[in-house]
């Protein structure tokens, strides 16, 4: 009788567990998805009480996150492919004045304000990826001049044209409702007052409900994820910007058009910036030269945290949509609990270095696992 005993076989199900677990660690966004995780339990545990979590302070939040997170989706695809845009905050307060002038100043319809902020967009976008491209400089110091040149402008014609550097009743008298509502009024109205109704959410003392609605920028925010998240998937466009932020001379090689791709990338960006400038414009009616400001680094840290490299080729917009809540989560949660808002740079500083570090980590295991 043989009495050598066979070895076990791998079990199916455990080659199955094996390949999940490593295609998960090969997904950017897990790292982010971890933080917002974290960060809701913590805040849970110490800001239950507080209202962070009520229906006024979860639409607060998500309006922060929202904001953020349409210029974290655009910087997260620039990233992938490779470059950076520090011009990104100066474009906010340029686009925003373009739009208050022209429409304060020089009596153009709100429609046509936007539409010209927006092709003064395009062509700051293209000029600094034809540049990028052009010199061979570094996109760090192409979109740093870019950053002060967009600045100086907004200040200097501002002054130039009314004196000051705000531009206030932008909104005021205009018949264009329509356009107002788009960029700066709200959604689902009739399901918070259907909720009102019920007894779901509190009422005011007028008995309209607490929250009437959802901020359009969250609607705004939702919809660009969705887009790009479709463009890096499903689409040769998708393909080309991963080649170009991977291997420059690799992706040159294999036929992509790299300075198209990469010119089209700063084009979002600015675009994206227009879009978080108008936002602003229509919700407060105002335009000032300083909005904006460090709005550039925050976006990156947003995208950082959201799994997408620095060193490019390598991330998500799903990634960048956690990355800005879990931004805005925490920057709304120190205020309700009223913990010393120096503590939240503090807070970013942290989240960035763990960001990196994990996901350095995680790419180590993915190749490791292939």
């Amino acid at each position: 009788m043989d009495s050598t005993v066979s070895p076990p076989r791998a079990q199916p199900r455990d080659r199955r567990l094996a390949r999940a677990v490593a295609r998960a660690l090969r997904r950017p966004e897990l790292g982010a998805l971890s933080a917002t995780i974290f960060v809701f339990l913590v805040f849970g545990l110490t800001a239950g009480d507080s209202g962070l979590f009520s229906v006024l302070g979860i639409t607060n939040f998500l309006q922060v996150s929202a904001q953020l997170g349409i210029l974290a989706t655009a910087v997260a695809l620039l990233m992938i492919g490779g470059e950076f845009d520090l011009s990104l905050g100066s474009m906010i307060g340029f686009a925003g004045i373009v739009i208050g002038l022209c429409t304060v100043q020089f009596g153009l319809p709100m429609s046509l304000s936007i539409a010209v902020a927006f092709g003064f967009a395009i062509l700051v976008g293209a000029a600094n990826g034809l540049l990028v491209m052009r010199t061979g400089l570094p996109s760090f110091i192409v979109t740093l001049a870019g950053y002060f040149v967009l600045r100086g402008l907004s200040l200097a014609v501002t002054r130039t044209i009314t004196g000051r550097t705000q531009i206030p009743y932008i909104t005021k008298g205009t018949t264009e409702t329509e356009m107002v509502w788009l960029f700066g009024g709200k959604f689902a109205t009739g399901l918070f007052r259907w909720l009102g109704q019920m007894g779901a959410i509190p009422l005011r003392a007028d008995g309209l409900p607490i929250v009437q609605g959802l901020p359009m920028s969250i609607l705004w925010w939702v919809v660009l994820t969705a887009a790009a998240t479709w463009i890096l998937a499903r689409t040769r466009f998708g393909n080309w910007i991963f080649a170009v932020g991977g291997d420059l001379q690799a992706a040159r090689s294999m036929g992509v058009p790299v300075a198209r791709v990469k010119i089209l990338l700063f084009i979002g960006t600015a675009c994206a910036a227009t879009l978080f400038a108008t936002i602003q414009v229509l919700e407060s009616g105002s335009a000032d030269t300083l909005r904006g400001t460090q709005k550039e680094f925050e976006a990156v840290i947003a995208a950082v945290i959201g799994g997408n490299l620095l060193t490019g080729g390598y991330g998500s917009a799903i990634g960048a949509m956690f990355g800005a809540l879990v931004f805005g989560t925490v920057e709304m949660g120190i205020f309700y609990t009223g913990i010393d808002s120096d503590w939240f740079m503090v807070f970013l500083g942290l989240m960035v270095l763990l960001a990196v570090l994990f996901n350095n980590y995680v790419r180590r295991k993915a190749t490791e696992a292939r």
